[in-house]
């Protein structure tokens, strides 16, 4: 049996090494960073979107937008196949990817003067390369959406101590973001938000048994209908006054939860109860029923490696970044941040008996089929004060875990159901402050394709066209949220966001062939990419035939057998341009090949 310090121990060695090493070598030989160039931050600075930021606080910044959902809950659905396999991808998908991927996409997006990496694509590949990738981008920010809110629905289902608490941060934001918007101290709004979020916790026991708690209480179905009316309103309203708030009162919240993952992980250092592997790596087990190989390459993607971070490196961080070299502790070391992450959720998961987990994680008749018995979730129910079998996503089996690894504290049982309640609010606001921005870059990416038919659809202050894009974000992934199960939708999800990972890997390599002064340094993108591009095909093959295609299957779901298809045709597509691309590379010498026409021109999205 291992014990979580030794994981932890191997994870930060592993990755100090390939800081202090690989991402040197990566930023500087193969990337050629040069901080006597200028940046889009100084050559563009505007003071609003264009404004040079010291190293750190960029970084901070853009941890906290790629530190979302993800990291806490794929490790946790991955544990199902035992500790070993997730452990294994998390640390070398991370080396490997996605700090590789992190750091060219940024890269690539600062060499266009800030632009998304649609834009990019368009610059480099072509337009129809260009096209594929907004399509695809739109396509994987619903699918997110879905994902994500999956996990909220099951964490506040029948549970009115969260509904309730997760419910009182939306009047709260609105009351900070307004105090803010009219002069009001920031320091003063600070303290008041993050006050009456605590009150809202620890006011949870008194209104649970109450005629309050009985509004507060609902169904997965009334939670899945709730939510995406509350996205609308979160897209549909000014940015101050519920999106912005909100977003800065979680990273409070973000820094506590993360900081008491450390503080159960390191010091109290609980044993790995879950098998290095368990019978369910061949597939067929009740938390995700494909094999180990695709889906733990899916199933994790934060953490490891993750598409959705490209949104991010070819957002706001390629317009803050104040030196080039900056790239390296941003963009690099910020990914092995989250990876470190990552591995403490795995821990807090597989800290738990494995029929503990599986009876968290698994339907009720599916978990009375395995023939095991729990050992610690009766008395962890009595403490914390509900039911926790069944629910399903991930979310409640952190909670539980983290709450389990600190009962071995003898003075912590007094503050185990608080403490739940505490991860649980946590984790819901951080997946519903994803929510928001993501459905509001939904919204702008709608009103984009449509404003190319339509003229004033480009126009995002246009209140009518705002109001039916947000309809039409919230309506299709609000659709794939109500169709299916954690199962079917993550695996979704997963497909979705690596085939965007492997998109922004294609561009990064065409980057490296063109400015490189070594073609092999190509390798660096091209690796990683074949890897993963055989990998989310042959997962997206699996989930068509064997669930979403299949009558018999829990997940069937034509919708999202459709979805899965053009996603991997789209992914083909610009494979196949980025092949013709290269081909020309490659067939250029070195001064031609520098010579090639330069996009830095490109002008920012």
């Amino acid at each position: 049996m291992e014990n979580a310090l030794t994981l932890v121990i191997v994870t930060l060695c592993i990755l100090a090494i390939c800081y202090r090493f690989y991402g040197i070598f990566f930023v500087k030989k193969v990337l050629g960073t040069d901080d006597g160039a200028v940046t889009p931050a100084h050559a563009l600075e505007d003071g609003r979107n264009y404004v040079p930021t010291k190293k750190w606080v960029n970084a901070g910044q853009h941890f906290a937008a790629i530190a979302a959902a993800g990291p806490l809950v794929g490790p946790v659905l991955a544990a199902q196949f035992g500790y070993l396999p997730g452990f294994v991808w998390l640390l070398a998908g991370c080396v490997l990817g996605g700090a590789v991927h992190d750091t060219v996409v940024l890269f690539a997006s600062m060499k266009h003067k800030g632009s998304s990496l649609s834009e990019v694509a368009k610059a480099e590949l072509g337009p129809v390369a260009g096209w594929c990738t907004a399509l695809a981008m739109l396509f994987i920010i619903t699918i997110t959406m879905a994902g994500l809110s999956m996990v909220v629905v099951h964490a506040l289902e029948r549970n009115p101590w969260g509904t309730f608490a997760v419910f009182m941060t939306i009047p709260i934001a609105i009351l900070v973001g307004l105090y803010e918007r009219f002069g009001g101290n920031v320091k003063i709004a600070t303290y008041f938000g993050l006050a009456a979020i605590l009150a809202s916790v620890l006011a949870g026991p008194y209104i649970q048994d109450t005629a309050i708690g009985a509004w507060f209480s609902y169904h997965k179905e009334a939670v899945s209908l709730m939510l995406p009316a509350y996205a609308f309103l979160a897209s549909a309203l000014p940015v101050w006054l519920l999106l912005t708030p909100r977003g800065y009162l979680s990273s409070f919240m973000k820094i506590g939860v993360f900081g008491a993952l450390v503080v159960g992980v390191v010091f109290i250092n609980p044993d790995i109860r879950m098998p290095a592997l368990t019978e369910f790596v061949n597939g067929g087990g009740p938390v995700l029923s494909g094999p180990v190989w695709p889906f733990i390459s899916i199933t994790i993607a934060c953490g490891a490696i993750s598409g959705f971070h490209a949104f991010i490196g070819s957002g706001t961080t390629p317009k803050l970044t104040d030196k080039w070299n900056d790239i390296l502790p941003v963009a690099f070391g910020m990914m092995l941040v989250e990876c470190v992450v990552a591995v403490l959720a795995l821990i807090a998961a597989t800290a738990l008996p494995m029929a503990d987990y599986f009876a968290i994680n698994a339907a009720p008749d599916v978990f009375a089929n395995l023939g095991m018995t729990t050992v610690e979730l009766p008395h962890l129910e009595q403490e914390i004060g509900m039911d926790l079998a069944g629910r399903t996503g991930g979310a409640v089996t952190l909670a539980v875990g983290m709450t389990f690894i600190f009962t071995k504290i003898p003075w912590f049982s007094t503050l185990a159901s608080y403490f739940f309640q505490f991860v649980i609010m946590f984790e819901a606001v951080f997946i519903l402050t994803a929510v928001d921005s993501g459905t509001r870059v939904a919204r702008y990416l709608i009103q984009d394709m449509v404003g190319d038919l339509y003229a004033p659809m480009k126009r995002i202050d246009w209140l009518p066209g705002a109001l039916a894009a947000s309809v039409l974000a919230c309506l299709l992934w609000g659709y794939l949220l109500n169709s299916g199960d954690i199962n079917s939708v993550w695996a979704l999800f997963g497909v979705s966001n690596q085939m965007m990972a492997s998109l922004g890997l294609m561009v990064g390599a065409t980057i490296i062939l063109r400015l490189a002064t070594k073609r092999i340094y190509a390798l660096t993108c091209l690796v990683p990419l074949a890897y993963l591009y055989v990998t989310v095909n042959y997962a997206g093959y699996w989930m068509v035939a064997n669930v979403y295609l299949n009558p018999a299957a829990k997940g069937y779901n034509p919708v999202n057998a459709a979805i899965s298809v053009i996603m991997l045709v789209l992914g083909v597509v610009i494979l196949a341009t980025s092949l013709k691309r290269w081909k020309s590379l490659l067939a250029a010498k070195g001064a031609e090949r520098q010579a090639l026409p330069d996009f830095a021109a490109a002008p920012a999205e």
